[in-house]
């Protein structure tokens, strides 16, 4: 039997123009209201998200992949705390020449450590987030980026985590 894959998180996908902005149907939307703050966490959480809804596993795994795709969604995929797994995780930013942001871009992206990459109007004008579980790949990816891009990173480790839910809830009707 042929198994529903869940879209893949670490897939980098090109963003979509700023300018294009992207059509969400209701079944969107109640899609998305339905996968902000809790997932199922059964052996098959596509189909019992689509059975509380009325829609298939398939239909479920189409609409999000194509969000994906589309832009509409920059990730798909828990959010760990790599600190309570024996890991770390810490910010980091980069001053990087406007000539040379695509390329350190590419290079930073391809690590399997980097979790989310972000332009920033600012001296520092990339951010990223370098995850592991374990803790000594943190300080080793930061490293690797030094000597790839010939840029030291600025690290800012957590000193305390808050919390903070924010769901967006989209009108359906």
């Amino acid at each position: 039997m042929a198994r529903a894959r869940s879209p893949d998180p670490r897939r980098r996908r090109p963003r979509p123009a700023a300018d294009a902005p992207i059509q969400l149907d209701r079944r969107d939307r109640i899609l998305l209201n339905h996968v902000q703050g809790g997932f199922p966490v059964v052996s098959r959480p596509f189909a019992a998200l689509g059975e509380a809804l009325g829609m298939s596993e398939e239909e479920v795994l189409f609409r999000l992949r194509h969000l994906l795709k589309a832009g509409a969604l920059s990730r798909f995929g828990p959010i760990l705390n790599a600190r309570q797994m024996g890991g770390e995780r810490t910010l980091a930013a980069l001053h990087v020449p406007p000539e040379r942001f695509q390329e350190v871009a590419a290079i930073v992206n391809r690590l399997p450590t980097i979790s989310h990459n972000y332009a920033r109007d600012h001296h520092y004008n990339m951010w990223f987030v370098v995850s592991s579980d374990d803790e000594a790949e943190v300080e080793r990816t930061l490293q690797s980026i030094e000597r790839q891009t010939g840029l030291r990173p600025l690290n800012l480790p957590a000193l305390e985590e808050y919390f903070v839910e924010v769901n967006f809830q989209l009108p359906v009707e």
